[in-house]
């Protein structure tokens, strides 16, 4: 039998084997997660690098056309006025698919736009599950009158896989099947997905998308939700915005590069982008919130944050903040609650977003087009999927809106 001090000395030695067990354990654990940390890095190094040289050689390509091509440089296109982020702010309007929508009310909304003090049209061409046809928007533009105005583009995070689209600086058709991100199949329906800026086909793709925009004197893109685009910590956007930024340089255009960027908050990620992009998430009683998440979805800590942009957690780390009354085509959303109020209300709502937003030095872009659920009761345009504030529909909101984007 043991004696107490043996028992001692036994149980000593084995909490040693136990914790020297576990160390090293611990250390080779520790080991094993930086090696793969590491070989992560270096692979989107490696991912990076391949889709850099992609689009420096569609970048080389696309001006050494233009190059050879004086006549259409010299006499063909004559480079927009500067974007101006501040009269953005002031005079940002929404007009979804404007410029390249094929329903009555985005036609009707040109006249509407004509009549109105909107400087910045935001997402005037919606790329939502389509390749925008740029022979109707460069007919849609040529019908604008006013002579100081910001086309906006919106980049969307989802896309057709059965689509068409022939690369001019690849010269071959893009097979979007290519550009998904990995177990996004069908997101938003048949024959889609999320389209994902690691791959390098999506890359060509946006990026050729964009250059031939900026020669129709567009100069505001904007990625949706760009956070299921990209991968926030790796960056793949990086390069792109790198090649579009050098093509409008070439081109003598200055342009503007936003995001949705939701709930992300790292500094270096955000001041990537010129601006940041989100909604206001409005109560039935026009008012917002405070807090960082919008309440609807976030109650406790580990919920799904939905984020109020002009909180101090996002708008400190970015260059600029622009928000709206958001739509996802379902009924609750902002543009849902929006439309249900009385016109009196309406108005009420609008001013008191506009004056709460510009005194913080965020853009309040007012509503001219978006969408709608189409059973969502209330008010709407020439058809009930679309907000208009067009006075010929049931909103009649234009003439407040002008009233505020005058002053």
């Amino acid at each position: 039998m043991l004696s107490r001090k043996n028992k001692i000395l036994v149980l000593f030695c084995f909490s040693l084997i136990l914790f020297l067990i576990f160390t090293f354990f611990f250390i080779k654990n520790k080991k094993v997660i930086e090696y793969k940390k590491h070989r992560e890095a270096l692979e989107a190094k490696k991912e990076k690098l391949e889709n850099k040289k992609i689009l420096e050689d569609s970048l080389n390509k696309l001006i050494g056309s233009i190059k050879e091509n004086t006549e259409f440089r010299k006499n063909n296109f004559t480079p927009p006025d500067p974007p101006s982020i501040n009269k953005m702010k002031n005079q940002g309007c929404v007009v979804d698919g404007m410029l390249n929508a094929q329903s009555k009310d985005a036609k009707n909304a040109i006249d509407l736009v004509n009549r109105s003090n909107c400087y910045y049209l935001h997402r005037s061409i919606e790329t939502w599950l389509e390749v925008p046809n740029f022979e109707d928007i460069k007919e849609s533009i040529s019908k604008i009158e006013k002579k100081e105005v910001v086309y906006g583009m919106f980049i969307a995070e989802a896309i057709n896989t059965k689509a068409d689209f022939y690369s001019k600086t690849k010269e071959r058709e893009l097979n979007f099947d290519d550009m998904c991100k990995k177990n996004s199949k069908n997101s938003w329906g048949e024959h889609t997905c999320v389209p994902s800026l690691k791959e390098e086909e999506y890359q060509i793709y946006v990026f050729d998308l964009v250059t031939e925009a900026i020669d129709l004197g567009v100069q505001s893109f904007m990625f949706g939700q760009i956070h299921y685009q990209d991968n926030i910590s790796k960056a793949y956007v990086e390069e792109l915005l790198e090649k579009i930024r050098a093509y409008a340089e070439f081109r003598g255009v200055e342009i503007v590069i936003g995001a949705q960027t939701n709930d992300t908050k790292k500094e270096n990620y955000l001041s990537m982008f010129d601006f940041i992009e989100g909604g206001v998430g409005i109560n039935s009683e026009g008012e917002i919130e405070e807090g960082p998440c919008f309440s609807r979805w976030w109650k406790k800590e580990g919920d799904w944050c939905w984020a109020l942009l002009w909180h101090d957690d996002y708008k400190s780390k970015a260059r600029n903040v622009f928000v709206h009354l958001d739509w996802s085509g379902v009924i609750g959303d902002d543009m849902s609650i929006f439309t249900r109020m009385e016109k009196n209300k309406r108005a009420e709502t609008l001013a008191y977003l506009e004056k709460y937003f510009t005194s913080r030095d965020v853009g309040f872009m007012m509503p001219m087009l978006a969408v709608l659920h189409k059973e969502n009761g209330g008010c709407y345009g020439e058809s009930k999927k679309f907000y208009s504030a067009d006075n010929q529909y049931s909103c009649q909101d234009e003439d407040v809106i002008n009233k505020m984007l005058k002053n």
